[in-house]
């Protein structure tokens, strides 16, 4: 299965932390970083794992952090979002199985092994519904699909915990969509709005995993880096 972690961005809201560091490269422990952390987790219960990282901010740091990856940088990453970094990696949006990963993703390892790593039946995203309140980008559901996908959600089932898992039907379908809309100047959204464009104007069916049962986090700010850590540490 190929993953495709996005590390582009600059962690702008953990400044001046991240100035000199991208938030991938955060230490959880004994010197184990963020994104090698997640990468060798993958390896552990995906030994078929093809690895493609998307960098941007501080790119050499990462590169110099992983070896057997496929890098893939963004040199505009400053004045795009997520939708640009991944279109750089549009080439790798042609396989049977493919997972996106916000690059400041958390996971404890039964997630990984139960959830992230698990051969993908139909196209999802990953959320967390003991988050319905404060949640950062969010999504509403019925029954088994996602309705719509937000930061502007007054109220929503969940909080999305930044991973999409998508088949090979789903993943070229993305590929045309961030295409179109990348063409059309709206390099600076978020590729998740992508997916919202397709279910509005496709009715594109896109399902959810509950996750709520896991730890988890997306490393936003100092509080967040403290859960991380304890996840990490946790399984010491």
């Amino acid at each position: 299965m190929k993953y495709i972690f996005l590390v582009a961005g600059k962690g702008s809201r953990l400044s001046p932390l991240t100035s000199d560091m991208p938030k991938s490269m955060f230490k959880l422990g004994e010197g184990m970083t963020l994104i090698a952390r997640m990468v060798n987790l993958i390896r552990r219960y995906d030994r078929d794992a093809d690895i493609v990282v998307v960098t941007g901010h501080r790119h050499k740091s990462i590169e110099q952090e992983l070896d057997g990856v496929t890098f893939i940088n963004n040199p505009f990453y400053e004045v795009t979002n997520s939708i640009a970094s991944l279109w750089f990696a549009k080439e790798h949006l042609d396989t049977e199985n493919v997972v996106l990963i916000d690059g400041d993703i958390v996971m404890s390892e039964n997630l990984v092994r139960d959830v992230l790593c698990k051969p993908i039946e139909r196209p999802h995203v990953l959320l967390d519904s003991s988050i319905s309140e404060n949640g950062d980008y969010n999504v509403q559901t019925s029954g088994e699909r996602v309705l719509v996908m937000s930061k502007e959600l007054n109220t929503y089932y969940g909080e999305y915990a930044g991973v999409t898992r998508l088949d090979r039907k789903s993943a070229l379908a993305m590929r045309e969509e961030i295409e179109s809309m990348v063409d059309s100047g709206y390099y600076d959204q978020w590729y998740e709005n992508a997916l919202v464009q397709m279910i509005f104007r496709d009715d594109f069916e896109l399902f959810y995993t509950d996750i709520s049962a896991y730890d988890w986090t997306e490393v936003d700010n100092v509080s967040d880096l403290i859960h991380a850590k304890n996840i990490h540490m946790s399984e010491k």
